[in-house]
């Protein structure tokens, strides 16, 4: 399973990104659309989306955090780092800081894919592919835009 995860569009993502995407199985934004219209071009790729609350949205469809399962393998999804890895969890994606992260901390990995919408903190904008396949060690690539 190709996962695409997103995170920090505040209205703007590169006109070519969508179809970057191309090939996904599923799409994950991790907050801070802002506006809901800014992911209609995301939403006819087809795949499902999935999208959690970030500290600049104000849509009252999305929820703060998502718990997911996908090949075994259990997730956390939040905009802001929680201070701890929620118990349960295998996995905690990101976004926030706008910077990539990859990193295992007390058994639990830590994943940002950037900010896709603007370079910042010495980060060139970018969006992440998550692959996961039962059996296999997880996948995780981050595509600079």
């Amino acid at each position: 399973m190709r996962i695409a995860v997103i995170a920090d569009t505040h209205n703007h993502h590169p006109a070519r990104l969508p179809g970057l995407l191309a090939g996904a199985d599923e799409l994950w934004h991790l907050g801070d659309v802002c506006e809901p219209e800014t992911l209609e071009k995301f939403e006819r790729l087809g795949p499902p989306l999935r999208v959690v609350l970030g500290n600049n949205d104000f849509y009252p469809g999305w929820p703060l955090t998502l718990r997911l399962e996908r090949e075994g393998v259990r997730f956390h999804l939040e905009h802001i780092p929680p201070s701890r890895a929620p118990v349960g969890c295998e996995v905690v994606l990101h976004g926030h800081t706008h910077v990539p992260r990859d990193e295992m901390l007390h058994g639990v990995r830590w994943l940002n894919p950037g900010c896709v919408s603007y370079a910042n903190r010495g980060a060139p904008p970018s969006f992440a592919w998550l692959t996961v396949e039962k059996g296999k060690p997880l996948g995780w690539r981050v595509v600079r835009l």
